[in-house]
């Protein structure tokens, strides 16, 4: 596993979403990629995870690629699999690359599951690993089960950021990413216009339940297919 650039930013910030509860991270990074006029500056290589791509407009999305906005010197992680099992791998190649480009911070993004029973509660955010996150309203984590590939790069990185998400469900939340877009705005100055913020972000919910669903049945199909060559 590692990442292939085609460019190099200098001193950059890395943001990572990759799926996860209530795939805020993934719906936070789509919006972003979009919205920040980013372009594609590399991707992951790898041989040990399923080969599938996205088609979107007409267009093929490369299922874990690199995207960079010059304009605010950010680069933005994006996958569309599930990296069940390869989490130390990534975390390796993300904080590979982020050695080559001199990174500022590495700022990860993640669902949590609420503690609260009432689903209809506002969304709360919370942070780990920079205090200034307090001056957006963000609280600090002092409870938590954090997994997949943020829980590897917090293990590994040196000084890793953190902005969680409460979310009530594994679906996608996309009033969940919509709180964490308009926190990231005020933190990184990105000046996204996010007053339309909500129904962008169902709208790229529903994209990635679209995703997801091809993905399931697409994978479901392939099992009976290598299952029928064996029969």
């Amino acid at each position: 596993m590692k990442i292939l650039l085609k460019k190099k930013p200098h001193n950059p910030i890395i943001i990572e979403g990759f799926p996860g509860f209530g795939l805020v991270g993934t719906i936070v990074t789509e919006f972003l990629i979009e919205h920040m006029n980013c372009e594609l500056i590399g991707e992951f290589l790898y041989d040990d995870l399923p080969a599938m791509i996205a088609i979107h407009k007409g267009k093929i999305v490369k299922p874990m690629a690199v995207h960079y906005s010059k304009k605010y010197n950010v680069i933005i992680l994006q996958t569309i699999l599930n990296p069940k099992g390869k989490e130390w791998d990534i975390a390796d190649a993300i904080l590979d690359m982020a050695d080559k480009v001199n990174a500022k911070k590495i700022l990860s993004v993640e669902g949590v599951a609420s503690q609260s029973l009432m689903p209809n509660k506002d969304t709360k955010l919370f942070y780990y690993g920079d205090d200034s996150l307090k001056k957006v309203g963000l609280e600090p984590i002092d409870e938590s089960i954090i997994v997949g590939v943020t829980s590897s790069i917090m293990l590994k990185a040196d000084n890793p950021v953190c902005i969680f998400a409460e979310t009530h469900s594994a679906l996608p939340d996309s009033k969940a990413a919509a709180k964490v877009i308009e926190v990231l705005d005020k933190y990184l100055g990105l000046k996204v216009d996010y007053k339309p913020l909500l129904k962008q972000a169902e709208e790229f919910e529903n994209k990635l339940k679209n995703m997801i669903q091809q993905t399931s049945k697409t994978t479901e199909e392939s099992d009976k297919k290598y299952m029928s060559y064996l029969g």
